[in-house]
């Protein structure tokens, strides 16, 4: 196990103008799970193979145990990587591939065959050794580059989007068998995802990128609580925070007529427009006679015990899908499409943001 250092790294491709990665510092303590999650492009998996050596950091440093690795060679950082493309090799069976690396390292015969099978045994794939990969499945080849990366008894797992190739039922169960095996085995874990909801139920801690900048580092639910900026909180949520223009008044923010109260300090440090952020299972539906922000609705998704209701503000028309608003609602409500109805937020879920530079302004 190790802890690992991004200290103020940097990625520029040669000919490009703009840093792939820019000015990129982070912690990952010894034995912790952190997930590198954003949009595609925004530099994630560039920062994961300037960990691996695959990428030359730029500038600043890239350290493990706290040496730096900028110019040591990938085979002797002491990190196994597990691809998106499982890279097994066609022609081995199963065993054969996961041992591969012990034996090109030199690892005699009889320890190759107990780390084999003990990886063997946490993945299920005992009965598996013998066979081709083509004769797996998606789910079970990933297992089987799982184990080859868990033979190595690396310092550091790096994990490029493995998921991405399964199916949505199968992304499900094999992420929570990833998460489980990695608390088992303590090894300190940089995973990649563009998928936030991997990124909240799999990472002791997250770390979003946009555009090759960190925007926030916390943990799942604190990220999902107090989201740094707007991007933070459009991104991290499914379905996402409702992100609503409005002007600050003496008694909170007016939006569309209705004015929703904020914390008095949010207001204060506002210069100018804010934006209100409400998450979906922070709205109700406001009862006979009460006042509510009014939306127009355009469908409700019914899941049984509750449903997604989809809106728009009525003042902004029902043709217009623009600034769609997202409420959890009980369910079998029977709302009928073009009604409206009015919406009303939980008291101290009202999130405030500066609209101009997108950053937080409620505690």
């Amino acid at each position: 196990m190790a802890t690992v250092t991004f200290d103020h790294a940097e990625r520029v491709y040669p000919g490009s103008e703009r840093a792939a990665v820019d000015d990129f510092s982070l912690d990952v303590g010894d034995g912790e799970f952190m997930v590198l999650v954003g949009p595609s492009g925004c530099g994630k998996s560039t920062s994961l193979r300037m960990l691996a050596g695959l990428e030359e950091v730029t500038s600043g440093e890239v350290r493990i145990d706290g040496v730096v690795v900028n110019d040591v060679p990938p085979k002797d950082r002491d990190i196994a990587m597990v691809f998106q493309s499982y890279a097994l090799y066609p022609h081995m069976t199963v065993g054969d591939n996961m041992a591969f690396a012990l034996k090109l390292a030199g690892v005699p015969k009889a320890e190759r065959r107990l780390r084999v099978a003990e990886a063997a045994a946490m993945l299920d794939l005992t009965e598996h050794l013998d066979r081709k990969p083509r004769s797996l499945s998606g789910g079970q080849r990933q297992r089987v580059a799982m184990g080859r990366a868990i033979v190595r008894q690396p310092r550091v797992f790096c994990m490029d989007e493995p998921l991405s190739n399964l199916d949505a039922k199968l992304r499900v169960a094999t992420r929570t068998q990833i998460a489980a095996l990695q608390q088992r085995l303590g090894t300190t874990t940089v995973y990649v995802t563009h998928d936030q909801v991997e990124a909240m139920t799999m990472g002791d801690r997250v770390a979003v990128m946009k555009d090759g900048v960190l925007q926030q580092v916390d943990t799942p639910l604190a990220l999902y609580d107090r989201p740094a900026n707007l991007f933070v909180a459009g991104f991290i949520g499914s379905p996402a925070m409702n992100l609503l223009e409005g002007r600050p008044t003496l008694g909170g923010v007016e939006v569309d007529g209705f004015e929703f109260a904020v914390e008095r300090e949010a207001i204060a440090r506002a210069e100018g427009e804010v934006t209100i952020g409400v998450r979906p299972e922070d709205w109700r539906l406001a009862t006979d006679g009460e006042v509510g922000y009014p939306v127009t609705v355009t469908v409700s998704e019914e899941l049984g015990a509750d449903a997604y209701l989809y809106a728009t503000p009525a003042a902004a028309g029902a043709e217009t899908v623009l600034h769609q608003v997202v409420a959890r609602i009980p369910g079998r409500m029977k709302l009928a499409k073009g009604e409206t109805v009015r919406l009303v937020p939980t008291p101290g879920q009202v999130s405030v943001f500066d609209t101009a530079s997108g950053e937080r302004l409620s505690a």
